[in-house]
C-alpha cells in the first residue's frame, strides 16, 4: 500500500470543538467526490444481504474501501442534511430547519474552502438549499442561493428531486438529457473532471442523486428483476440499480481518467429508508424517513481512497455527514477560520488508518422540534425537545430501539439529557444569527415557498405543464 509523501506545514495544531487540523498538509492533495443518495435506506445494499436488490458496485467500493455501519445523516430528510454536509454544522444552526429551507448565504460551505485552497468545483444533480418546495426544476442563473454563490465553480443542477430524461440547469441554462437521472449526473460529472484535469489543480465533485425518490420510474431492463413486487417496488428498485451501475461507471472513469488512486471518494444517503416499499428499507431498524430512530437518521456510507485506505475495512464507528468538512479540513490542513464556529462534525482522518471504538464528541440532531443525541453505544431522543420526555436506548445491545433505558439507567439519561439540552442552547443562538460577524441573520435570506407560485417561474408554467414529473406540481397551484 503507498501513501501520499507529506511535507512540513506552518499551521500548528489547530483544534475545534473536537477538531484537530493537521500539522501536514499532503505534497499531492486528493481529488474529491462526495456522492449522496436521495431516500436510500440503510438495509438497501447488497453487502447488507437485501433479500432482492443486487448492488455490485457499492459492494466492490466497500470491498476496496472503508465501510461504515453505523453512519447518520445529518438530519431525517433532505435539505437538513445537504447543510451538515456543506457547513460541518447543525442544519438548524444554518437556517436549514427542513426540506425546502435555503442555506443562509452567511455560513461558510466546504466547495468555498475548497475553492480558495485552489480545487476546481463542481455541481452535479439535487440541489435543494435555495428555498424551493416541489419536484426539481432547473436553477434560475437570477437565483441568489444557486450553486455558484456557495462556492461552485460550475454545475449542472435541479433544485430538488428529478427523474429520467431530466431538465436541468447548466448555471441557468436549461439542457434536457436523456435517460436514468443517475447515468446522466454521473456522465456530466466526469466530463467536467476530463476537462479540468488539465489544469493541474485538484477537483472536488459533489454529485447529488435525485434517486431513489419517488416518483420512481424505472427503465424496463432496470426493473425487471423485481416484476414480482407491486410496481412503486419494482420502480424504487430499479432506480436503485440505476444508481449503483452509475457508481460503477464513476470508479471507471476515475480510473480510465488516471485518478482514481489518489480521489477520496465518499457514498452516503441524505436520510433513512421509505414506508411502502416491498421488501423493507431499512434493514430491521426502528422508524424510517422524517424520524429520529435509526432507521431515519442511519444511513449506507463507504469511504474509498486506495491511496491511504486500506481495502476491506468496516468500521462500527459512529460518523456521519456532519463529519465531512472538518475531516477534509483536516486532511488538507485548512485554516481554522474556513470553518464558522460551533462545529458539531469532527475529523476521521484518524479512521483512515487505523481502527478506532470510541468518537470523542457525540453526534447530535435537531429537526422539527425534535432532537437525538448518539455518545456511542447509547443514543438519547425526544419527539419533543420543549416538553421533554426523552428516551435512551443501548444500540451496542438494543440496535432497533425496542427497550427505553430511561428509568433503568438514570443516571446515564440524566447526563446526556443535561449535555443535549447544553448543546441545544447553543443551537438556539445559533439560530439568531449570534454565530455570524453582524451577530444576526441578514434579513433578506427567502422564505421557503413551492416553485409553482413563485413568480420568477410563472413564464415556464405553461411549456411545463405536460411534463410528467410537474403536471401535479402546476395542477396544484391552480386549484
Amino acid at each position: 500500500m503507498s501513501f501520499p509523501r507529506f511535507v512540513p506545514s506552518l499551521l500548528v495544531g489547530l483544534s475545534i470543538i473536537g477538531v484537530t487540523f493537521a500539522t501536514t498538509v499532503p505534497a499531492t492533495r486528493p481529488h474529491i467526490v462526495l456522492v449522496m443518495a436521495d431516500d436510500m435506506g440503510w438495509g438497501q445494499t447488497g453487502y447488507y444481504n437485501h433479500p432482492v436488490l443486487k448492488t455490485p458496485h457499492l459492494d466492490a467500493t466497500a470491498a476496496n474501501g472503508l465501510r461504515f455501519d453505523r453512519f447518520y445523516a445529518g438530519a431525517p430528510n433532505c435539505s437538513p442534511t445537504r447543510a451538515t454536509v456543506l457547513t460541518g454544522r447543525s442544519n438548524d444552526r444554518a437556517g436549514v430547519q427542513n426540506h425546502g429551507f435555503a442555506l443562509r448565504r452567511q455560513e461558510t460551505t466546504i466547495a468555498q474552502a475548497l475553492q480558495k485552497a485552489g480545487y476546481v468545483t463542481g455541481h452535479f444533480g439535487k440541489w435543494h438549499l435555495n428555498g424551493f418546495q416541489g419536484p426539481g426544476v432547473p436553477i434560475l442563473a437570477t437565483d441568489t442561493h444557486h450553486p455558484g454563490h456557495f462556492g461552485f465553480d460550475e454545475w449542472l443542477s435541479v433544485t430538488n428531486f428529478f427523474e429520467r430524461d431530466s431538465l436541468l440547469s447548466r448555471q441557468g441554462k436549461f439542457e434536457e438529457h436523456s435517460g436514468d437521472s443517475s447515468d446522466v449526473v454521473v456522465q456530466q460529472a466526469l466530463l467536467f473532471m476530463r476537462e479540468k484535469k488539465a489544469s493541474g489543480k485538484p477537483l472536488f465533485s459533489v454529485i447529488w442523486y435525485g434517486s431513489p425518490h419517488s416518483p420512481y420510474i424505472a427503465s424496463p431492463a432496470d426493473k425487471a428483476a423485481f416484476a414480482a413486487l407491486d410496481q412503486d417496488s419494482q420502480n424504487h428498485y430499479g432506480e436503485l440499480v440505476a444508481m449503483d451501475r452509475s457508481i460503477g461507471t464513476l470508479r471507471q472513469g476515475l480510473r480510465e481518467l488516471g485518478l482514481a488512486e489518489n480521489t477520496l471518494l465518499l457514498f452516503c444517503s441524505d436520510n433513512g429508508g421509505l414506508p411502502g416499499i416491498t421488501p423493507g428499507t431499512v434493514g430491521g431498524l426502528r422508524g424510517l424517513k422524517n424520524t429520529v430512530f435509526e432507521g431515519g437518521l442511519r444511513v449506507p456510507a463507504i469511504i474509498e481512497w486506495p491511496a491511504v485506505i486500506e481495502s476491506g475495512r468496516i468500521t462500527q464507528y459512529p460518523a456521519g455527514t456532519i463529519d465531512i468538512f472538518p475531516t477534509i479540513a483536516d486532511i488538507l490542513g485548512l485554516p481554522e477560520s474556513d470553518l464558522i464556529k460551533p462545529i458539531d462534525g469532527i475529523s476521521l482522518k484518524p479512521l483512515f488508518t487505523r481502527d478506532l471504538t470510541t468518537r470523542g464528541q457525540p453526534l447530535p440532531f435537531r429537526h422539527q422540534g425534535r432532537g437525538a443525541w448518539i455518545d456511542n453505544r447509547y443514543k438519547l431522543l425526544t419527539q419533543n425537545i420543549e416538553k421533554g420526555g426523552f428516551e435512551l436506548y443501548d444500540l451496542q445491545a438494543d440496535p432497533n430501539e425496542t427497550k427505553d433505558l430511561s428509568a433503568s439507567q438514570p443516571e446515564i439519561a440524566q447526563r446526556m439529557r443535561a449535555a443535549f439540552l447544553r448543546w441545544n442552547e447553543s443551537v438556539n443562538a445559533s439560530v439568531a444569527g449570534k454565530d455570524y460577524p453582524e451577530g444576526q441573520v441578514n434579513p433578506d435570506e427567502p422564505k421557503s415557498r413551492r416553485w409553482h407560485s413563485a413568480p420568477e417561474y410563472e413564464p415556464y408554467l405553461e411549456q411545463w405543464k405536460d411534463r410528467p414529473e410537474y403536471r401535479a406540481e402546476i395542477l396544484r397551484r391552480k386549484q
